[in-house]
């Protein structure tokens, strides 16, 4: 996979960077270098190639392609359309969204492995002179003159075998951006606060592999007072088993096999194969699910987007999309700026508006998520063993809300909507040079 990597930076003097070389921080490069400003974008791992990330693209961001003529070429790139999301309530199917009436271009969702996602817009991004990839190389610090952020120390060849061993190294520019993930050095390093709310689940990801006569749709599946979400990946399923928060250490005490017989009394269909797909606990990744807000998103010189300024939960799959409504906002409100000849100062007082711009969204969408875990996750892992029994001779009522999904199909939209378009979706006007 060609990303168009600098593993040994020359000195350089880019305008704005980028630390995180996720979604948001990619997306950002992008349209930054798209309207002639010189960018470099921070990527602390050799590549892209790591599982468990996100990877559900939703119509707000194939629409952000569309406007940028990219749309068929991303399209080209290995993936499955969703047009329908739909899962299982105690073995009785339900359809819980449809795509296909969105008022978008693309009427579906993506799955796309991440690292395919990213490859891409490196791959369009490097048609930009003014843009540069570094990768093991990680924003370890900030640096500061007369209490503004000019700079990041720079942690380069960590992780290359040749590469002589780590060294540090110093880089300036007129904006730093910390795309760096919900566990950010760099918002960390500027002492911003925070907002926490936490989260009363964790999740367990996994692969088991796909075999012919196995159901073909994406979705959830309800049943035994457990929750399991499966994602099509074309040979095999990704799979989220959500827990309460903290029960791995209890969960992996009663051994795999008892794990094993947990996934197929939810989805029967996976009995023959978990004990080769899943051997051991080290084919499960734990996601810790933390939900928070920064209270302040900049200070001078230094911008927060995406992860590093709300991380969210992952109900919905809807933080890949914020991230790069983030980016698109971003450079709508600072590529003009930062392609011309505006002062730092300039360029500071910028800043707070993406916040006002986008803290809203991130508000509604946290308040949903919260509103989703408290009262439909919680009371379905709260279940006692009797009751999940007595639910395999009796049924239980399916919840009014699928029960009206079923009845009126129309109904089906507003889901959609929500996790496919979301709020206030941002569409490109940053300038292309």
């Amino acid at each position: 996979m060609d990303t168009h990597t600098t593993s040994a930076p020359a000195p350089t003097s880019p305008r704005c960077c980028i630390a995180g070389g996720g979604p948001a921080g990619m997306v950002l490069g992008l349209l930054l270098a798209r309207a002639g400003v010189p960018v470099v974008v921070l990527e602390k791992h050799l590549d892209f190639l790591r599982d468990f990330r996100g990877d559900t693209v939703h119509p707000s961001t194939l629409e952000v392609l569309h406007e940028l003529g990219l749309l068929d070429a991303f399209l080209q790139r290995p993936h499955n359309r969703i047009e329908e999301l739909r899962g299982t309530y105690e073995g009785r199917g339900v359809t819980i969204a449809d795509f296909r009436r969105l008022p978008t271009h693309a009427r579906f969702l993506v799955l796309m492995p991440q690292w395919e996602f990213l490859d891409f817009m490196c791959d369009e991004a490097r048609r930009y002179p003014g843009f540069e990839l570094w990768t093991d190389a990680e924003a370890v610090g900030l640096l500061q003159d007369k209490g503004r952020v000019n700079g990041v120390k720079v942690r380069v060849g960590a992780r290359s075998p040749d590469s002589g061993g780590p060294k540090d190294i110093e880089l300036h520019a007129s904006l730093i951006v910390a795309a760096d993930g919900r566990h950010s050095t760099l918002r960390d390093a500027a002492a911003l606060p925070h907002i926490s709310y936490g989260a009363p689940i964790d999740v367990l990801w996994m692969r088991i592999p796909k075999l012919p006569g196995d159901p073909e749709a994406t979705g959830g599946h309800i049943a035994a007072g457990h929750l399991l979400v499966t994602l099509n990946r074309g040979d095999y399923w990704q799979c989220a088993f959500v827990i309460r928060k903290g029960g791995s250490a209890e969960l992996q005490s009663r051994g795999i096999a008892a794990f094993h017989a947990e996934i197929a009394r939810i989805a029967p269909f996976f009995a023959t194969r978990l004990p080769e797909a899943l051997p051991d606990w080290e084919a499960v990744k734990l996601l810790e699910v933390s939900v928070d807000r920064l209270e302040s998103w900049s200070c001078p010189g230094l911008l927060c987007i995406g992860d590093a300024a709300h991380a969210m939960s992952p109900v919905g799959g809807v933080g890949i999309n914020l991230a790069v409504q983030d980016a698109v906002a971003a450079a709508n409100l600072l590529a003009a700026s930062l392609a011309g000849s505006a002062t730092d100062k300039e360029i500071d007082n910028l800043l707070p508006q993406l916040q006002r711009r986008r803290e809203w969204p991130v508000r509604v969408t946290q308040a949903a998520q919260r509103l989703v875990q408290d009262r439909v996750l919680m009371p379905v892992l709260s279940r006692k063993a009797a009751t999940a029994a007595a639910a395999s001779t009796a049924p239980r009522p399916m919840p009014w809300a699928l029960r009206l999904l079923g009845r009126w199909p129309w109904l089906r939209t507003l889901p959609a909507r929500a996790v496919g378009i979301g709020v206030r979706p941002e569409h490109v006007q940053s300038p292309r040079a």
